[in-house]
């Protein structure tokens, strides 16, 4: 289950260091991509809603 999760996250962040700058609607898809992910790994529902929005909030500063 970590396994897939942390092959996941590297996979998506992997995507993003690739982009030269970040927009809004980048972080919306990978934010998408890792709610998804938590949710596969069974990650209660609204530990992943807080967890996206915690990120989502910090990323735009």
């Amino acid at each position: 289950m970590f396994d897939r999760l942390t092959t996941n996250f590297e996979e998506i962040f992997t995507r993003l260091r690739h982009k030269g700058s970040l927009r809004e609607s980048d972080i919306d898809a990978a934010l998408r991509e890792v709610r998804a992910a938590l949710l596969e790994a069974d990650v209660a529902l609204s530990v992943a809603w807080e967890f996206v929005e915690t990120v989502r909030e910090r990323s735009r500063g």
